[in-house]
């Protein structure tokens, strides 16, 4: 994997700003579980941010290197005990894939995009009803005016 230039780096450091750390590395160091756990979050994510707990700054430069190298990953930043780092998003295979080809995938990703396309417009519609509704309420109780033009004449006042 190739070296990321420094105008990438500045892009995947203000994209990385505003995230949350997604795996935390603690007292146990990196063991297989946190790996497992920093691969799936790259490929769901490809960029993360992971805390780490516990650990001098040398310490933590090193562990940088060994998630990078392990995950196939280039870091992106290191402040304070947060590690930021990047992988392009990896094709997935037949046989990885538990037997769910990568088309079964993208039509259940496209199904999810229009299903909220759809409960989206249907709260917008809900909305307009809603207003439209309130309007004609609001219109129907305004006091009418009578010929002389005294408000309030037709409200059955005595």
């Amino acid at each position: 994997m190739s070296e990321l230039t420094p105008a990438q780096r500045r892009a995947l450091r203000a994209s990385a700003h505003h995230l949350n750390p997604v795996v935390s590395i603690a007292d146990n160091g990196l063991t297989p579980a946190v790996l497992a756990e920093i691969e799936r979050s790259l490929q769901a994510h490809e960029l993360i941010k992971i805390k780490v707990h516990g650990a001098e700054r040398d310490q933590r430069e090193e562990l940088l290197k060994q998630v990078c190298a392990a995950v196939q990953a280039q870091p992106v930043q290191h402040i304070g005990t947060i590690l930021v780092i990047w992988r392009l998003r990896r094709e997935e295979d037949a046989s990885a894939g538990a037997g769910k080809s990568e088309k079964s995938m993208v039509e259940k990703r496209a199904s999810k995009a229009k299903s909220a396309r759809a409960f989206s417009a249907t709260a917008r519609r809900a909305a307009l009803a809603q207003t439209a509704a309130t309007k004609r309420r609001q219109a129907s109780r305004a006091p009418s005016r009578s010929a002389a033009g005294k408000p309030g004449a037709n409200r059955g006042r005595g």
